[in-house]
């Protein structure tokens, strides 16, 4: 039996966050405070992460994206990509801030890794520090390089667009991916920051995006799934691609097809949702496979009908997108 929702919604992607810590402090997901991680016994093992995996899998999981934190931080990740691959995934991929993709690259792909989505939030070095508070610029540049060059080509490329910081950038992140052929992906600012700083005067509307590049270059609609997060266009004149996530401006959440994993174990149907559904107790507790599938079509059940963002009254989640993964 498929994994569905009270609305009909059938649940096909697993956002698995294998660790809360990362090695940069962006100003859209993380507070620039002295570190506040999860003690590590509070986290999922491997063992445990796997077994989630193969029960959601039985359920009708199709697609699995490791996520953070930073997943490549946390020692293992390779074999945790291997474990998942072995177990039959058919879409496996990664988000990740880039710092060490070139290094760990033919690691990764051997492993199994099918996609890549690297951030990148600025294409000026003082910028790019400016938004992440870190110096690590040409070390996510070379890891765009190196991904684009293997096979996991065309690599994803995410900018979260904050108005008055990069909205400046949006025709020279479109002329990256004319000249580079890579996916560049504009993705709207949300109400997921730590320092609670989020308003919609920042948030830059994904049509807007879209009017600016168009004004330079034809831009051509690419079929989609009714369930992705872009929506994607090619050039009409080169290789590379756009795609335009706007959760806040043009909501996708009547085809939502995701839930999430914590690193801590908790499962949560929307990235907005206002509780977690704990799956510590189920795996620490001796529960069998049919009792944690049990629980989770339950939940799953239950998942919420959209996030709220422009309803009178929405309240941001108390997690914040680095303890929650994207």
């Amino acid at each position: 039996m498929p994994l569905l929702d009270k609305f009909g919604r059938q649940i096909t992607d697993l956002r698995i966050s294998v660790t809360d810590r990362c090695n940069f402090r962006c100003v859209y997901c993380r507070s620039a405070d002295p570190e506040n991680y999860r003690p590590v016994d509070e986290l999922l093992q491997w063992d445990e992460l796997e077994r989630l995996a193969r029960v959601l899998l039985a359920l009708g999981i199709r697609k699995v994206r490791v996520t953070g934190g930073e997943p490549m931080v946390r020692p293992g990740v390779e074999e945790f990509i291997a474990r998942l691959k072995k177990l039959g995934v058919q879409d496996l991929s990664m988000t990740t801030n880039g710092q060490l993709v070139a290094e760990r690259c033919h690691a990764l792909i051997a492993a199994g890794l099918d996609r890549i989505n690297i951030s990148l939030d600025s294409l000026d070095p003082e910028k790019f520090e400016r938004i992440t508070r870190t110096r690590k610029f040409a070390s996510v540049m070379a890891g765009i390089q190196a991904a684009q060059a293997s096979s996991l080509r065309p690599v994803k490329v995410n900018a979260v667009l904050v108005r008055g910081i990069n909205d400046d950038e949006v025709e020279a992140f479109a002329r990256l991916a004319r000249e580079t052929g890579i996916s560049m992906r504009f993705i709207e600012f949300m109400p997921l920051d730590a320092d609670r700083h989020w308003s919609r005067d920042l948030v830059v509307p994904a049509a807007e995006v879209k009017r600016r590049i168009e004004a330079l270059w034809e831009l051509v609609p690419i079929a989609h799934e009714r369930s992705e997060t872009a929506r994607k266009f090619a050039f009409a004149d080169s290789p590379g691609e756009i795609g335009l996530i706007a959760p806040v401006t043009q909501p996708f959440c009547g085809f939502c097809s995701r839930i999430r994993i914590t690193a801590d174990g908790k499962m949560r149907t929307c990235l907005f949702s206002s509780e977690d559904h704990d799956l510590k107790p189920l795996l620490r507790g001796n529960a069998s496979d049919q009792q944690l599938a049990a629980f989770i079509e339950e939940r799953v059940m239950e998942k919420e009908e959209g996030h709220r963002i422009n309803e009178p009254g929405f309240a941001q989640p108390s997690r914040t997108m680095v303890y929650i993964g994207g």
